[in-house]
Formats: structure tokens, sequence, C-alpha cells
């Protein structure tokens, strides 16, 4: 047998065959707690598209959305760490409960608008690297969200008006926001949402106008208060094990292709707010708009938030800041 072996191991070099062995397709399952119709769902199905095209379909990654895996938000930098799911999305805030530093993207009304955010997560960026690495895991790309407004059964004009709300947020900082304007703060899956506010369990959500369409708000809510009280954003994260294995082309593969996409993400982001905002108003919610005097009154009873997170927050995470208000004049 050993002779046999030997004999075709000769005969193959001699006419030239490969003797090395073949290598077999590797997959990775990948986690999305948004449904198939949401933006970051989408991308990340975008995202598994290209990587099995330029990798000719050495490395395919398959997406489960809307919560199928299991995993709820707060958790998933867990998962990913021990490999429970190679790759994931996940809110970057909504981790904070684990690596403090992540809370530093929705301090309330730190970020005005899009531009605004970009320069912060541009600063940012190198921190979240090191904390992601400290979990076992790689950010491959880093995608925005519309703001976070107030959806709600009742109009609201004042900060009064809030005093009261029942209101599903999803970090600490959302909850704080709530708990200072007199409401009470429900920490929900997205997945519970919806059941919940037909039930009263809740009557209003701190979110962005995608989530809104992906639940339907305009069969249970009636008005939509554009705050940005945050501007949200969501990262993909592989295990750091499960991206070493791969060889030298083929991460750079998927590294070109989260940087392609990331890019495109971040210049259709305000195209899509309006877009969502539009489908919401066509099916009965008003959008209410925001006074100045009352975005001043929210930024005042507000503010002991954003001075209470620095004082225990990282210091990379007072550096962020400090940098980036710099950068914005204020």
């Amino acid at each position: 047998m050993k002779r046999k072996l030997i004999l075709c191991l000769v005969v193959a070099m001699l006419f030239g065959f490969s003797v090395m062995p073949v290598h077999a397709k590797t997959t990775w399952i990948a986690n999305s707690v948004w449904p198939p119709n949401n933006h970051q769902t989408i991308a990340l199905e975008q995202f598994a598209a290209k990587i099995k095209a330029v990798t000719d379909g050495e490395l395919e990654i398959i997406v489960n959305s809307g919560g199928a895996l299991g995993y709820k938000g707060p958790e998933l930098l867990k998962a990913v760490r021990d490999n429970l799911v190679p790759v994931s999305d996940m809110l970057i805030s909504g981790v904070a409960g684990d690596e403090a530093i992540f809370q530093v993207v929705t301090v309330p009304f730190l970020s005005r608008n899009f531009e605004e955010l970009k320069l912060l997560i541009d600063i940012a960026k190198p921190h979240f690297d090191q904390a992601a690495a400290k979990w076992n895991q790689k950010i491959l790309y880093i995608s925005p969200w519309p703001g976070a407004g107030l959806w709600t059964t009742k109009k609201v004009t004042s900060v009064g008006e809030m005093r009261g709300l029942k209101t599903r947020t999803y970090d600490k900082n959302g909850a704080l926001v709530v708990e200072a304007t007199g409401g009470t703060p429900y920490a929900l899956p997205f997945s519970e949402v919806y059941s919940s506010l037909a039930t009263g369990l809740i009557d209003s959500v701190i979110t962005s106008t995608p989530t809104a369409v992906d639940a339907k708000f305009w069969e249970v809510l009636k008005f939509y208060q554009p705050l940005n009280i945050t501007i949200a954003t969501n990262m993909v994260n592989v295990n750091l094990r499960a991206f070493n294995r791969l060889d030298a082309k083929t991460q750079q593969a998927v590294l070109d292709a989260a940087k392609a996409l990331e890019e495109e993400l971040w210049a259709n982001i305000a195209v899509l707010d309006k877009e969502k905002e539009s489908i919401s108003n066509q099916n009965g919610i008003e959008t209410v708009p925001v006074s100045d005097a009352l975005m001043d009154a929210l930024t005042e009873v507000t503010i002991g938030i954003r001075n209470d997170y620095l004082a225990s927050a990282p210091a990379e995470a007072k550096a962020i800041v400090a940098d980036y208000l710099k950068q914005v004049g204020r």
C-alpha cells in the first residue's frame, strides 16, 4: 500500500498534477437582529454577496436576519467573542454595557447631523478597534442610522408634554433622556416593540425612521417628532480567530469589500432617512416640526447626562469628545 501511494505521488509530479490537498470552502454564519428589509440587513446581505463573488465562493457568509438565531443586542459582543456566531451586526451603543467606550456615540445631542456623526466615528474608530480586539473580534465596517426621533400616540411640542411617557429605548443614554424629561424608559428588544405598543405596555418609542417602517408604527402610533436625540451606528464584527484563519488574499478581499460598502452607506444615509419618513407619512404618521425652543429646553435638561458620562467615562472616551468638540467648534 505504501509503495502504491509513493508511485501515485511520483506519477502525479511527473505529469504536473497537484498533490496539494483541496481546501474546503469556508462558511461564516452571520447574525442580524433587524428584519430582512431593514437597511442594515440589506447591507449585510450585499456584503455577503460581494464576498462570495470576489473570493469565487471560497468564503461564503450566510445571513440570518430578524433575530432568528436568538441572540439579543446586549449579548452580541460575547456571542462573537466566543464564536457562537462568527459574524454579527450590533448596535454600537447597545453593547456599551460590556465596553463603556461604545456609549460615546450616543451622548444625547452631541452630533447634530450626519457630517458631525461621521467626524465623531472617524475620531473614535482607532479606540473602537482596540476595544473590539479585547473581545476577540474585528470591526469590518460601521454603518449609520438616521437620527433617533420620538414616535408617540400623542403630539409632543414641549418638554412638559413628554412627562409620563412610557418609552422604549435602545441604550443607556436614551433611557437617561426619558428619565430627565419625566418619562419611564423600557429597555425592550426590537422584536418585542410592536406587541408592547399594541398591549399598552409602552406608548412611545425612541428610534429612527427605518425601524419605524419595519415595525409599521402607523398601526399603533400617530406622531413622529424628529428630535435627533442621538444618531446611532451599527458595527459588523467578525470573530478574530475566524478572520485570522483566512489566507492573506482573502482577508484583504474582505477588508476591501467592507470599506467600499461603508463608504456607500454613509453617502446614502440622508436620502434613506427622508424616504422612510415619507413612507411613514403616507401611511398616516404625522411629522411634528421641532421648534428651537424645544431643542433648547431638551439640551438644558439633558446636559447633565453628558457631564455624568464624561465624569466616569474611560480616558479614551473623554479624549474623543474633547477632540470632536474642538473640531466642530463647540
